[in-house]
């Protein structure tokens, strides 16, 4: 079966400003998200990519445009709303210190499957259609491109990490123990027995994992900023 790529946007001005961006339109990739995504160049330079689906949000498209520059051959990349951010509803836009307060924060934190954002989507609902866009794009590149080809998926750090849950057949409430930086990596293949996880956020940048403040043991809502 092929191999699916999960490429999380660049660092975005909301990252940097701790910021819940969602579905804010106008949210764009900082200088050091630029930066990474001019990177994802040379980092995928020896991989024959057959296709790249995106989320169609701004930061996404950002994220794509200096590897669908270099790769003209893979033309503009299909936009898929279910590869899009959680809709987070009136959470949208607010700053993750001031959601921490919340008490629907610690049910995010601890017991994910049962979180549903004021006036926005459940995490359940998120896995859901997350995890039904990889499955179904991966059957329709093989069917297209056949068992051995690699396609990309440009998304968000809660999406990768409900794809990846699924592919390691954790439960939805431990999701929040993955961690996926900005502009990272993540290989998945399927196979008609299990998915295989290749590679799970990969930077190639191993100065993230020096010490940070303490930040408790509480994951980042939306994603990591992957500030060393």
């Amino acid at each position: 079966m092929p191999t699916l790529l999960l490429v999380r946007h660049g660092r975005s001005t909301a990252n940097t400003a701790g910021i819940l961006a969602g579905w804010t339109p106008g949210v764009d990739l900082d200088d050091t998200g630029r930066a990474q995504a001019a990177a994802l160049v040379e980092r995928l330079a020896e991989v024959p990519l057959v296709r790249a689906v995106s989320s169609p949000l701004e930061r996404c498209g950002q994220t794509l445009a200096p590897l669908l520059a270099a790769r003209p051959e893979l033309g503009e990349p299909t936009l898929d709303e279910r590869l899009g951010e959680c809709h987070y509803g009136e959470w949208t836009g607010r700053p993750l210190i001031e959601l921490a307060l919340e008490p629907l924060w610690r049910t995010v934190q601890d017991h994910a499957s049962a979180a549903a954002f004021p006036g926005g989507e459940s995490l359940r609902a998120l896995s859901h259609r997350t995890v039904a866009a990889a499955r179904e794009w991966d059957e329709k590149i093989a069917a297209e491109h056949g068992p051995d080809s690699v396609w990309l998926a440009c998304t968000h750090g809660d999406v990768v990490k409900a794809v990846v849950a699924d592919a390691l057949g954790l439960h939805l409430d431990h999701f929040q123990r993955i961690n996926i930086e900005p502009c990272s990596i993540t290989a998945i293949r399927y196979t008609p027995q299990r998915p295989f996880v290749l590679r799970m956020g990969d930077t190639g940048d191993l100065a993230t994992l020096r010490p940070r403040p303490a930040a408790g043991g509480d994951a980042v809502v939306g994603g990591d900023t992957g500030t060393a």
